[in-house]
């Protein structure tokens, strides 16, 4: 489709390219004299801050209050809106962006082939902020042990937090916590990311040794494609509305405390309390969450896998999730109204209690039944009917054999084999249009049970690699 430009947002877009610049921080050959050229890099990316040589916008005045206006900050500045700032090898300590509200994004990137080395990352009060390829973990230098690997928030004072990248980036506690006591994951574990605001992308980071994994109470924001592993709180957290958690790896949790681990975990707050409100349009696709991979596995415990206790959720699509746990809670939702739990896999890696895993839709703690929600096309070790106003279930099976269900269950792969029960036996309506994969549904007559559409030779010829 064409578009048409007038000339004043011509003119705007190329005064908008031409401004975009690129300047380099070298913290082992840098200087603060430079001018931030690629020959000429700077040292510190937090002087840079502190020398005030980022352009951008702050409130009028202060504390923030709704409808304020945000004025110029440090006008003039070398950095502006637009502009990329390259990170060369090197320890960069603890970085704090405050109080900086850009127009246009300003990315802060590792260089290829370069491993920019953090002991925390904080942004709060600010916008458009991208953040790609930061190494952060608090062994890389000496101090206090941060709380949160990277934080992402607002602040009464200083003012909300929206639109703000973080991708690519590496967060550990530690480097190794194979030999960690309980008591030492309950004093050296940080959590990985806490994500306040609106409007905040979190993908294809690797969060490794870790408390909780990613929290975000932000709003309408993206958390896809990251990977969670050896965690000893939460995986990940959704308590903003309209957010989708998407194509996430949750995996191996660690039983060190008296916290009710959860792959995905979420609660309503209102004026009243926890379980006094809302959550609505959340959005979980696609994610995989599984309990342990070793069965050896230090401090290995129960794991609840989508476990949402405290509603009311609002209109939630649950669909193409994976979900192994030692745990009654397979994916559970107490409280809800015009929800859809769809095409989800659900099972118990052994016979042992708490489980079997289950699929469940029930009253709210307040006594309040679920209204309007559908359970449909799902696998699962067990199933509670749901009961309610408007409640529909179907064309969900019970896994009793996983050996017949699947490729190779033992080994978590829970692809549909030849000959399944769950192939050609869903419901097309409010099925998704493709499978966890991407494959597109239905591949057969009709579409298939659970998160996986049977495609054929390739499953086959992976199970006869294996034989």
């Amino acid at each position: 489709m064409l578009r048409s430009f007038t000339p004043f947002a011509i003119l705007l877009l190329i005064t908008t390219v031409a401004h975009a610049a690129d300047f380099y921080i070298d913290p082992q050959h840098g200087d603060a004299a430079n001018d931030g050229s690629q020959a000429k890099p700077w040292r510190s990316l937090q002087k840079v801050f502190d020398a005030g040589l980022v352009e951008s916008r702050a409130w009028e005045s202060l504390p923030y209050k709704k409808g304020s206006r945000l004025v110029p900050k440090n006008p003039g500045a070398t950095v502006k809106a637009g502009d990329t700032i390259w990170l060369r090898d090197g320890y960069y300590g603890d970085l704090v962006i405050q109080s900086y509200y850009n127009a246009d994004a300003i990315k802060i990137a590792a260089l290829p082939g370069h491993k920019p080395r953090f002991r925390s990352v904080r942004l709060q009060s600010a916008s458009h902020w991208d953040l790609k390829g930061l190494h952060v973990n608090p062994e890389f230098g000496d101090g206090k042990k941060p709380r949160t690997l990277i934080e992402i928030d607002s602040h009464g004072w200083r003012g909300p937090i929206n639109d703000i990248v973080v991708e690519q980036c590496v967060l550990r506690s530690a480097e190794d916590t194979s030999d960690w006591s309980a008591a030492q994951w309950n004093e050296l574990a940080c959590s990985g990311i806490d994500a306040d605001g609106t409007r905040i992308r979190l993908r294809h980071n690797r969060i490794k040794n870790v408390n909780f994994g990613i929290s975000v109470g932000a709003s309408h924001s993206l958390v896809e494609h990251n990977i969670v592993e050896n965690f000893a709180g939460d995986g990940l957290r959704g308590l903003g509305d309209h957010t989708t958690f998407q194509y996430n790896l949750v995996k191996n949790c660690y039983d060190v405390n008296a916290n009710h681990d959860d792959g995905f975990q979420s609660w309503s707050r209102g004026p009243e309390g926890v379980g006094r409100g809302e959550v609505v349009g959340i959005v979980l696709r696609g994610n995989t969450i599984i309990n342990y991979e070793d069965p050896d596995q230090p401090h290995r415990g129960t794991l609840q896998g989508i476990g949402c206790f405290d509603g009311t959720f609002v209109d939630w699509i649950v669909e193409n999730n994976v979900v192994i746990v030692d745990h009654y809670h397979g994916i559970t939702l107490l409280g809800a109204r015009g929800c859809r739990i769809v095409n989800n896999t659900v099972i118990d890696p052994n016979q042992k209690r708490p489980g079997p895993a289950w699929i469940q839709i029930g009253k709210h703690k307040n006594g309040t039944p679920p209204a309007a929600c559908t359970i449909r096309n799902n696998l699962t070790t067990t199933f509670c009917a749901p009961s309610g106003q408007n409640m529909t279930s179907d064309h969900n099976l019970i896994v009793d054999d996983p050996e017949s269900f699947f490729v190779d269950a033992s080994s978590c792969d829970l692809r549909l084999k030849k000959g399944s029960p769950a192939i050609d036996t869903g419901s097309r309506d409010l099925a998704p249009a493709t499978d966890i994969r991407g494959t597109s549904r239905p591949q057969g007559h009709a579409v298939d049970v659970g998160a996986y559409e049977y495609s054929g030779k390739q499953e086959d010829d992976n199970r006869e690699g294996r034989e």
